[in-house]
């Protein structure tokens, strides 16, 4: 018998209709995926996550639990969102007009959050649009992103700093004889003017 391709969405989960979600993905329990945004092939959208209208999300990306994406947050292939994070969308926040009216969508700009290939996001982090965090990079659980963070960057703390550099197995780089090497995989890093790349 023929393998299903086709996504798997949870009764209790909100996906609008005009949403695309692609092959093999699965959207749980509570989810809520918003108008025009974009899910990619083999995703997880973890219990009551919030994917914002015209989000794109790449393939095989992990959104966990209560994971709160926010628009215009773009997510390019195989990013890990930890529980609980929150990607900003508003530099100036309030819920009033100086004259005390209500904010409506035309009193603000959305600005958004971009991930490239294989970052992840730790629990609860939380990064303040807009930020670019690079390819490979992590984010530590608790971190306060303000700033954009370089490709293999281990950042971590309030506001996040670099602490080190990983690699895409997700461990930190050990530094040996002027390389960066990854403890599980054994590759080679090269670090030349504070950019990583492989060595």
């Amino acid at each position: 018998m023929p393998e299903h391709t086709f996504p798997k969405i949870l009764p209790s989960a909100d996906v609008d209709e005009r949403a695309t979600i692609g092959d093999k993905t699965t959207v749980w329990h509570l989810a809520q995926v918003r108008e025009y945004a974009t899910v990619g092939a083999e995703c997880v959208i973890g219990r009551g996550a919030y994917i914002g209208a015209g989000v794109a999300i790449g393939d095989r990306c992990k959104i966990q639990n209560f994971a709160m994406v926010y628009e215009p947050a773009t997510l390019a292939e195989g990013v890990f969102i930890g529980p609980g994070v929150v990607l900003t969308n508003d530099l100036h926040p309030r819920a009033i007009n100086e004259d005390g009216s209500p904010k409506s969508a035309s009193d603000w700009e959305a600005t958004g959050v971009s991930i490239h290939r294989g970052a992840a996001i730790g629990a609860r982090a939380v990064c303040v649009a807009p930020v670019t965090i690079g390819e490979w990079a992590t984010v530590a659980a608790g971190a306060v992103v303000t700033k954009d963070v370089p490709a293999f960057a281990l950042v971590a703390g309030v506001p996040a700093r670099q602490i080190g550099w990983v690699g895409p197995a997700g461990r930190k780089l050990e530094a040996r004889d002027g390389r960066y090497v990854c403890p599980a995989s054994g590759a080679e890093f090269v670090e030349i003017e504070g950019v990583l790349s492989h060595a």
